[in-house]
This record gives structure tokens, C-alpha cells and sequence, in this order.
């Protein structure tokens, strides 16, 4: 059996107010040829799909488009989806009927029966191969909010210590209808220890710091644990089986070297056979210029002996451009766009830099950017720090985020 794991669209991204609807179609159109050149049995997409929980009518319509014509040309492909930390899990599993006769299972949130217990089965989901057997079994756990997880009276984090056991419980549950030589898959949408993150496209999905999960929550009767959330693509804790496949676009400038992909799987029975990074193509530039802050009349000169081929509109390279200051510039915007005029390139972003800071630390006043990627723990130490000179002790800083936990003002996505 072969699968294909990708994660992290975020369907209805813009960069610095330009749509991206171009660069999502694109890619779609590119996996859609991938997986019938590849001959993939199943498709994993594990979480954010869509870049908010109310995606627009456009992005909706990408997706469903997508799950049709992968249907048309590989009638016998599964695919397995489970909602992320920017996705409605409402809205994905509200179609749930019409997946159904895509062969398409889709995981938005976990449910309880009465007596208030997880429901397992709609966790476990069976995978089957192009003549119809079930070869395979997969763990579609999406994005786990604290409500999400089991209970757990120990010491640590019990944030972590539910997670775990919600693994446990869905593996057991998976080995329990298993038939010997089929191979156990999972899927989360998490941020795992040591895991790479992007600084200006990502955000701590729950407030603390210590929502990163352990490799071993992966039990080595997990052949592949495909993961989305981070979107540099890695290998967790050295393992070759447990991965991110990353973002298959560069969601920030931050981003734009990344290896971005897709990776094929092979399984042989319980086993993986082997794991196969696939490159998706670059469908539109990110440029910086300069590599380095340089002085404003230096950067002009590089921008006016730009030169680059002409192309439609959609198709243009996204231009970030990096100024060293020594003081107020306030026509840098003008400028800068005098110097562009009539070049083919959509000037996304002026980052600034000046040469006068403020404080022992030597650190400037934020922007508003870095502001909004601060979370309640953030605040808090900077609070901390402030007041009393030093970090906030673990202890402290844990009794804090205990407190909101409680109190049920956790971050949103």
C-alpha cells in the first residue's frame, strides 16, 4: 500500500493582503497529478486544511473541487483528514455524508457518549487498497484542545498526560480490530518537542509552553505518525517514521527557503517499506532584496536595476524589502514604490531596521506583528520581568497557566 502525507494548505491564506488563490489552485492541481503518477492508494491530510475557521465561499469550493476530481481520477484512493488548530471542526465534518461517497473520512473533534467516554471508534478508521481490502488502519486524532483529552490525576502537565493516554486508548482500539500484516497509522495536528517552528507563521497552539508532546506518545506498533501544525518539514526526535511534511507553500518570508513537500510512504504488511520526500514546485517567487539590511539609498538602487521577466499579475514574485535606518524616514513607502514602478513584482513587506535601541538589552519597541503573536504567557513573563527584574519561576508560571486553563481562556486558533 502507498500513501501521500501532506498538511497545512491553509486554503484562503493571504501574504500581506494578496490572495493567494492562484498558488493554493496550483498546488492542487499538482497533487492531484501527483497522486495519479505516484499511484497512491491514500491521501493523509493532517489539519489545516483551510487558513481560519470561516473560510471564504473560494477556499471551501478549492477544497471540494479537489476532493472530486481526486475521486474521478483515482477512484480508488482513501483519504483520511483531521482538522487543525485554524480549522472549524464543525464546518469540516459537516459534510460528512458527501465524504462518505468520496471515500473520505474527515476528523474535526472528539465526541463523548453519555456516560461521558471518548468515543473511540470514530477515531479508528480502516484503510483499504486498490482491490478493496483493508490493509491498513489509521489514528485520525485531530487538533486536541484540553476539553478534548481523557481526564488524568497524575503529576506533570495534564494537558500532556491526556494526550498520551488518547493515543493509548485509540491504539488499543485499532489493534483490537486489526488483522494480522495490517499496519497502524496516525495522524495529529500538535507541536511535538524539539520541533523546528516557523517565527512569523506559526503561534504556541495551547498557552504555556509545554503543549509539546513527547516522541514516545507514539507507540513503536505505529508504523508512520503523520503530523501537521509545524510547517518545516522534519523528522521528530530522529525517528524516520514519525514526520511533518510541512506547508506545501512558504507561509511567510521566514519560510521561503524551506524544503517544501509531500512524502510518499510504502508500506510492506505491518511495516513501512520506505519513506520518500516529494519537492513541490515554487508556483511563485519570494524574493528579499537586500540579503542583508542595507542603507535606504543603496537598497533604491538595488530595486531600480531590478530586473525580471514579465508575468500575470498572480504569478509575480512576492518582494520583501529590508532597509537599514538611522533615523525617521517617513517617505520610505513612496520611495520605495517610485523606485518599483512598473517592475513585475508585488512589494509585499518593508522591514526596517535602525541602528538606535533602547535599554541594557538593546531591544527597539515591537511592532504590531510581533505584538499579535504574543500569548498570555508572553505577557506575563515580560510582566514579570519588568516588575522584578528576572523570569517568572516554573512553578509560578505554571499556576498561571493552570489558571486559565480553568478559567477557559486558552488561546483560540
Amino acid at each position: 500500500m502507498r500513501l501521500l502525507h501532506t498538511s497545512d494548505w491553509h486554503l484562503g491564506q493571504t501574504l500581506h493582503d494578496f490572495e493567494r488563490d492562484y498558488e493554493h489552485q496550483a498546488f492542487l492541481d499538482w497533487l492531484l497529478d501527483t497522486l495519479a503518477t505516484e499511484q497512491v492508494d491514500v491521501l493523509l491530510i493532517a489539519g489545516d486544511i483551510f487558513d481560519n475557521s470561516n473560510p471564504s465561499a473560494a477556499a471551501q469550493k478549492q477544497f471540494y473541487r479537489f476532493l472530486t476530481a481526486a475521486k474521478q481520477r483515482i477512484p480508488h484512493l482513501n483519504i483520511v483528514i483531521i482538522a487543525g488548530n485554524h480549522d472549524s471542526p464543525g464546518r469540516l465534518e459537516a459534510p460528512a455524508p458527501l465524504f462518505a461517497a468520496f471515500d473520505a473520512t474527515a476528523v474535526g473533534y472528539v465526541t463523548r457518549d453519555a456516560h461521558g467516554d471518548i468515543d473511540l471508534d470514530r477515531l479508528v478508521t480502516p484503510l483499504r487498497n486498490r482491490t478493496g481490502e483493508i490493509a491498513a488502519w489509521a489514528l485520525a486524532i485531530p487538533f486536541l484542545r484540553p476539553g478534548d483529552v481523557p481526564s488524568v490525576e497524575a503529576e506533570g502537565d495534564r494537558y500532556l498526560k491526556g494526550v498520551e493516554l488518547l493515543y493509548r486508548q485509540a491504539l488499543d482500539q485499532a489493534v483490537s480490530r486489526r488483522e494480522p500484516g495490517q499496519a497502524i497509522i496516525a495522524l495529529g495536528h500538535c507541536h511535538m518537542s524539539g520541533g523546528q517552528t516557523s517565527e512569523d507563521s506559526e503561534r504556541r497552539i495551547i498557552v504555556g509552553g509545554t503543549e509539546a508532546l513527547p516522541v514516545e506518545i507514539f507507540d513503536p506498533a505505529i508504523a508512520y505518525a503523520a503530523l501537521g501544525h509545524l510547517h518545516r518539514a522534519q523528522k521528530v526526535g530522529g525517528q524516520e517514521r514519525v514526520r511533518y511534511s510541512g506547508s506545501p507553500l512558504p507561509m511567510s518570508f521566514t519560510e521561503m527557503n524551506y524544503p517544501h513537500q509531500v512524502i510518499r510512504i510504502d508500506l510492506d504488511g505491518e511495516a513501512v517499506q520506505s519513506i520518500t520526500p516529494i519537492r513541490v514546485p515554487r508556483f511563485v517567487e519570494l524574493l528579499r532584496i537586500p540579503e542583508q539590511p542595507a542603507p535606504v539609498d543603496e537598497v533604491l538602487a538595488l530595486l531600480a536595476a531590478l530586473n525580471l521577466p514579465d508575468t500575470p499579475f498572480n504569478a509575480r514574485p512576492y518582494l520583501e524589502v529590508q532597509v537599514q535606518l538611522t533615523g525617521p524616514e517617513p517617505g520610505l513607502a513612496v520611495r520605495i514604490d517610485a523606485a518599483l514602478d512598473g517592475k513585475p513584482v508585488r512589494r509585499a513587506k518593508i522591514k526596517t531596521f535602525s541602528t538606535h535601541t533602547r535599554g541594557e538589552t538593546g531591544t527597539g519597541p515591537q511592532s504590531l506583528d510581533d505584538l499579535g503573536r504574543l500569548q498570555p504567557d508572553d505577557i506575563f513573563r515580560k510582566l514579570h520581568q519588568g516588575r522584578y527584574g528576572e523570569e517568572p519561576s516554573a512553578a509560578l508560571l505554571a499556576a498561571f497557566v493552570e489558571l486559565l486553563r480553568d478559567s477557559g481562556k486558552e488561546t483560540a486558533p
